[in-house]
């Protein structure tokens, strides 16, 4: 049975994720942080989904968290490092406590996560990183969120490289605008909601669902031959002028 660690998986796309691995036949478990999203996790995910609570700030927590899933599973085919946060502000406004804390879970949390994963890992296993299309599309207000989940995609060649000895595959989604509890702390109003849906070409938001299934495509014997990529699942978001 495959085995998968989707971390930031009690809400949104990590959470449709959970639930879309698990009925395709893997063993999942999930981080988070926040103690309402997990305790509805563990009340509303099949029961067999192991539900952690980790920190990705803190290595300790990142240390303790690999020791569980090691006990559980043994080993791991999917790292999905999915958790993160989004701050925005304009650059003016940025404080070094904002940028320590953006830095820490987006970039230093995957990366050290992912350093402790690496054992666990089976040869033929997959990686996935969640960075987001706003890395290469600008927004404003958005260079401190674009920065740190832009620097996990600038390391995919070099960890695709170095992984492929083990025919580990490393590939990042990138999702659009899409309806998560994320989005919708971002507080956005009706008309800037409107706004963005008209740059959309399929004139919709994505759903954590799509963007699930992308992830279970990557981590799948079909994306054998995909390392190394970023899949943008934006609606066509962009390609225009």
């Amino acid at each position: 049975m495959p085995t998968a660690l989707i971390t930031g998986g009690t809400t949104g796309i990590g959470r449709a994720a959970a639930e879309l691995l698990h009925a395709r036949g893997y063993q999942v478990a999930v981080t988070g942080q926040n103690p309402d999203s997990l305790a509805r996790a563990r009340r509303e995910l099949p029961d067999d989904v192991l539900v952690v609570q980790s920190d990705a700030r803190l290595l300790a927590d990142t240390d303790a968290l690999l020791t569980t899933v090691s006990d559980r599973f043994g080993s791991l085919d999917l790292l999905f490092l999915n958790a993160g946060i989004f701050r925005p502000a304009p650059v003016a406004d940025v404080t070094e406590e904002s940028f320590d804390e953006q830095v820490d879970v987006n970039f230093k949390g995957q990366y050290f996560t992912l350093q402790q994963a690496l054992p666990l890992m089976n040869d033929g296993g997959s990686i996935v990183f969640t960075v987001g299309i706003g890395s290469r599309r600008g927004n404003p207000g958005a260079t401190l969120g674009a920065a740190t989940r832009g620097a996990l995609l600038a390391m995919l060649p070099s960890l695709a490289l170095e992984l492929a000895p083990r025919r580990i595959r490393v590939n990042a989604v990138s999702p659009g605008a899409t309806e998560t509890p994320l989005f919708d702390k971002l507080a956005v109003p009706r008309s800037g909601r409107d706004a963005l849906r008209t740059k959309i070409p399929f004139e919709r938001f994505g759903s954590s669902q799509e963007i699930a299934e992308v992830v279970a495509f990557l981590a799948s014997d079909a994306a054998s031959y995909v390392t190394g990529q970023d899949v943008a699942v934006a609606g066509g978001y962009g390609l225009g002028v």
